[in-house]
């Protein structure tokens, strides 16, 4: 990935010059993910509680031939409003720099740009995962498959809700992806703290997160690690109260022969209805939460760099 077409942003590139921690962001949240203004109001919310914690915000999007590290307030505006935007993950990317399209980042991508940029801490809202009725589907998220080759800890409010999070946890644990819960000892589903399910494993600080990220590489092992951060208990919606929703938007997916990338934008959408809007409010608070968390993992394994820098000393 050193030949990689990057570009970055004066703001990022002056926090890489001074060896500052940065925290990768990604774009499909801006183009598929919410309508104009909210989009750009959640974008500039993100990027601020990164910068209040610490760290330095670098949204990653694709423009122009060029993979975009970190986006000034006039570009992401721009991205905010425009139309025909490629939705980007591993299968797609060098054909949308290829072409030069514009491209918003998935999980997948966005691991991708931000481990070729050096960045190593990633916030999301969640990971895409294994889908229900998968086993006739075949439709699996590649995020899964790049958070077990690429290393980049990354931080969302665990798999998205209307997956099959059993699945999804059982080919976590076989590509060996440690998934870790935030102060809890079962795994958080997105708009819910508790999906039901135990976490493989639980760390209660940023500290003990970015520790775990850092003896992961000191041993050579491949792959990320997945930080599930359960989303602020006066913002949640639980689990018994989605599931006649997601239900109901599953049979409308279904009915109206939804598949591949349209399936989980038309899921959200449709879930974003059955609630009258909460799950959009409940998705913008889990995403600064984990903006905030992300920045706190980032000054940690900072903080560590440093200090083994002055024991070599």
């Amino acid at each position: 990935m050193t030949a990689a077409p990057l570009s970055f942003s004066p703001e990022v590139a002056a926090a890489r010059a001074a060896g500052r921690p940065v925290v990768a962001l990604e774009s499909t949240i801006i183009t598929h993910g919410m309508p104009y203004p909210r989009n750009l109001q959640t974008a500039r919310a993100v990027e601020a509680q990164v910068r209040r914690a610490g760290a330095v915000p670098a949204t990653i999007a694709v423009r122009g031939g060029r993979i975009r590290i970190g986006l000034d307030d006039g570009a992401l505006e721009a991205l905010a409003q425009e139309r025909e935007v490629w939705k980007l993950s591993r299968a797609d990317l060098a054909v949308a720099l290829a072409l030069g399209r514009t491209g918003a980042t998935t999980v997948a991508a966005t691991m991708i740009a931000a481990h070729a940029a050096g960045i190593e801490v990633f916030a999301t809202g969640g990971i895409g995962g294994v889908h229900r009725g998968a086993e006739d589907s075949l439709d699996i998220s590649a995020d899964l498959t790049e958070l077990a080759e690429t290393p980049v800890c990354v931080v969302a409010a665990g798999p998205k809700a209307i997956l099959d999070i059993p699945r999804t946890l059982e080919v976590l644990e076989t590509r060996g992806v440690p998934v870790i819960a935030v102060g809890q000892d079962n795994l958080p589903a997105f708009w819910s703290r508790d999906s039901r399910c135990p976490a493989p494993a639980r760390l209660d600080d940023a500290a003990s997160i970015a520790a775990a990220f850092a003896m992961r590489r000191r041993l050579g092992l491949p792959g990320g690690q997945l930080v599930a951060n359960p989303i602020p208990a006066d913002a949640e919606i639980p689990a018994e109260e989605l599931a006649p929703h997601i239900a109901a938007a599953l049979d409308a997916a279904r009915a109206d022969g939804i598949a591949a990338k349209q399936v989980t934008p038309f899921l959200l959408q449709r879930i974003l209805e059955l609630t009258g809007g909460r799950s959009l409010e409940a998705n913008i608070a889990l995403v600064l939460n984990n903006a905030r968390l992300a920045a706190e993992i980032a000054c940690a394994l900072h903080a560590g760099r440093v200090a083994a820098a002055a024991d070599a000393h």
